[in-house]
């Protein structure tokens, strides 16, 4: 039975082979299975819309591990900023990088 680390490794690697859209759904098949994702797996999926281009979606999954009471970290950050600069969302990453100080 695969658990919270196998999907985090999953989402990872989908990442870092460019399938964000796989990644997606890999996030929405732990949840079916009642696994409640950490601000590691947040991570993951935030670099994984990066590397997408899904810098929309990026910033919505930012949004929702603040809502579920996650602290980012600066590997979010990072990844989120990123990801506004690849969508060419430079007032986006300058105001995510304000929030950093």
């Amino acid at each position: 039975e695969p658990n919270i680390i196998t999907y985090n490794a999953l989402i990872s690697a989908c990442g870092k082979g460019g399938q964000w859209a796989k990644a997606l759904k890999l996030f929405d098949e732990l949840q079916r299975r009642g696994l409640e994702p950490n601000l590691i797996v947040y991570d993951a999926l935030i670099s994984a819309c990066e590397k997408g281009g899904q810098w929309e979606k990026a910033l919505a999954f930012f949004d929702e591990l603040q809502q579920r009471g996650l602290e980012p970290n600066i590997i979010t950050y990072n990844a989120l900023i990123s990801a506004c600069e690849k969508g060419g969302q430079w007032e986006k990453a300058l105001a995510i990088f304000d929030e950093l100080q």
